[in-house]
């Protein structure tokens, strides 16, 4: 007799319950009631900015709900242009275009620009996003091994063809920043493209928060191909791809994610261009972040935490098992403290822990009160 369909799903069900790896939805109210934010990557805290909100009401009300349609048949709107202009002279490259988040950046990007017979060279520690990206294309992808520029140039050696290197800039499970310059130079001996995503740079690092590629000096160079998220220091939702305009164009002519998908829609675009014109305006609100993470990991491991010294906004918190990280998250929120709480698989290296987003608009009291929870209620 032939089994129900998706009887499977019962089994690893079982299994995931066993080794503590349960996902749930936890819907939250409008109102924080209280509760302080270190799990959400809300970096400049802009995602509720009365300009930010306005932007997006503006947008909504002038522009539609929706987009309407895909960015080539109705869906590109004069505000989607005005975005992508500011965006790409904000970061310093000279185009960019503006996707629905920032996992179809990454898909749109790898795909398109790694077309078969070519190599792409991935760190194990990228993002999901990037690593769908290289499963989709048809170039031939070689892992190499985390943060090694070394690994890189040798596998680069091995091809004979064109290639591509692709990386985060901060990875988002430890906050540790790839090293641009020596994966550029690889680039540059090889004749390889470079493809980074930012998504936890933008906003953070670089000149006034401009992101990591202009901190390395790699904005704007023939090899270099950034993606973004609106999402997270820009406090809105969306993604975009910024490099050289002819990549840009290649993209809109090849890049699935962006030809057939729905635009993005007005409200997000408005609520992005209005963080985008308010960190111009407010460049130190990047400063502040990196330095509400630094205060964090300081008093984290002062108190012998195991945390990892972070590159941007985003630190990380060892726990001993994904059972005793779950029950550590749970009682910080208990005590008033959303964290993020990161197990396998998302955790490249099997090691979970707890995660924290510095935001630049914490106070002094907040960082201490953060610490205190989090050194209280950790696993003994």
């Amino acid at each position: 007799m032939a089994s129900a369909p998706f009887d499977w799903i019962d089994e690893q069900a079982s299994l995931r319950a066993q080794a503590g790896l349960v996902r749930t939805l936890r819907p939250r109210p409008a109102d924080s009631g209280g509760l302080l934010d270190l799990a959400s990557n809300d970096y400049l805290g802009l995602a509720r900015h009365p300009e930010i909100t306005g932007g997006a009401a503006a947008a909504a009300r002038r522009w539609g709900g929706g987009a309407t349609g895909s960015r080539l048949v109705t869906g590109s709107t004069e505000l989607h242009a005005e975005l992508e202009r500011e965006l790409a002279e904000f970061c310093g490259f000279e185009a960019a275009l503006v996707l629905s988040s920032g996992y179809a950046a990454n898909l749109a990007a790898v795909t398109a620009l790694a077309p078969h017979g070519s190599l792409i060279v991935s760190d194990a520690g990228n993002h999901a996003s990037l690593i769908d990206g290289c499963r989709l294309a048809r170039g031939t992808t070689q892992v190499v091994p985390h943060a090694d520029p070394e690994a890189v140039r040798k596998t680069l050696d091995s091809h004979a063809g064109p290639a591509v290197v692709v990386s985060d800039t901060v990875f988002s499970v430890d906050g540790d920043a790839a090293s641009l310059i020596e994966l550029s130079s690889a680039c540059g001996e090889f004749g390889a493209g470079l493809i980074v995503d930012d998504a936890h740079g933008l906003g953070v690092l670089g000149d006034g928060g401009r992101g990591a590629p202009q901190a390395a000096g790699l904005a704007g160079t023939a090899h270099t191909v950034a993606t973004v998220t609106l999402s997270k220091s820009f406090g809105s939702q969306g993604g975009a791809v910024l490099g050289p305009a002819k990549v840009i164009d290649h993209l809109i002519n090849a890049a699935r994610t962006f030809i057939f998908d729905t635009g993005l829609a007005p409200a997000a675009a408005g609520a992005a261009l209005a963080a985008l014109r308010l960190l111009v305006r407010e460049p130190e609100r990047a400063a502040r972040a990196r330095a509400v993470a630094a205060e964090l990991h300081e008093r984290l491991t002062a108190e012998g935490l195991s945390a990892v010294r972070p590159d941007a906004a985003v630190v990380s918190v060892r726990a001993p098992s994904p059972e005793a990280a779950v029950r550590w998250a749970a009682d910080c929120r208990g005590a008033g403290l959303a964290v993020g709480c990161f197990r396998p698989p998302s955790v490249p290296d099997g090691i979970s822990r707890l995660r924290l987003t510095a935001r630049a608009d914490l106070t002094g009291a907040q960082i201490a009160d953060a610490v205190r929870v989090i050194s209280r209620t950790a696993p003994r």
